[in-house]
């Protein structure tokens, strides 16, 4: 069996997420034993989205089962999709052929390898869904869906200072989040993953009555 880490780590002084704070509440100089506080938006780093982030009549985070978020997976391999491209339906499609109904679909361009999370170029250059693609995994039955990049072409107007637009142009979550299709973003080091299919547990922290949640994503692999 091989596990491996699809998450990225939590850390301060991002430039997007500035807000990420992490202090000693106490440290064994005390010889009191280590504690530490942390905090930050819930959509920072890898983390999972709940419906109320874009619905506010969708269910919550704390609504959501570990049989939600965790079992097979299908890895929908597009990391061939040059930077600055958009991913269309027939992409989708043609790399998600083995998809089954109530799969955990893991996005994959690998785009973490070309660019930095740490970086402007990692929001500004990313390949991205289009409404057709996101369609097509709802379609399929789907239970959740992980992106190893920034999904929505307009998520780079949080960086560039433009208007944010409408939520149907936020095509994945639009399409699929909307629906009750949970998704995990910003996840990372997909181009580990040597099978088409294995399996995947996404464990967001149980938060009440929130929108999202920080989570670790695994995916394990059959021994050859």
């Amino acid at each position: 069996m091989r596990v491996i880490d699809l998450s990225t780590a939590v850390k301060t002084g991002h430039f997007r997420w500035s807000d990420v704070q992490r202090r000693l509440l106490k440290s064994h100089d005390t010889g009191a034993g280590q504690g530490t506080w942390a905090g930050w938006n819930l959509h920072s780093f890898t983390h999972m989205d709940s419906p109320r982030h874009v619905d506010p009549e969708g269910f919550t985070t704390d609504a959501i089962t570990p049989d939600m978020t965790v079992g097979p997976g299908a890895v929908i391999d597009v990391s061939a999709i040059p930077a600055n491209q958009p991913i269309r339906g027939e992409a989708i499609a043609a790399a998600g052929a083995h998809v089954r109904r109530g799969d955990f679909a893991l996005i994959r361009t690998r785009w973490d390898e070309r660019a930095s999370i740490d970086t402007p170029e990692y929001w500004l250059h990313a390949p991205w869904m289009t409404a057709e693609g996101a369609i097509w995994l709802y379609d399929q039955g789907v239970k959740a869906v992980g992106f190893d990049f920034p999904q929505d072409h307009c998520i780079r107007h949080f960086l560039t200072g433009e208007a944010r637009p409408p939520l149907p142009e936020h095509v994945t979550h639009f399409h699929l989040l909307k629906r009750g299709v949970i998704m995990f973003e910003y996840l990372c080091n997909m181009g580990a993953l040597t099978r088409p299919r294995n399996q995947v547990v996404g464990l967001p922290i149980k938060i009440p009555d929130s929108d999202g949640a920080p989570a670790r994503v695994i995916a394990i692999e059959d021994a050859p």
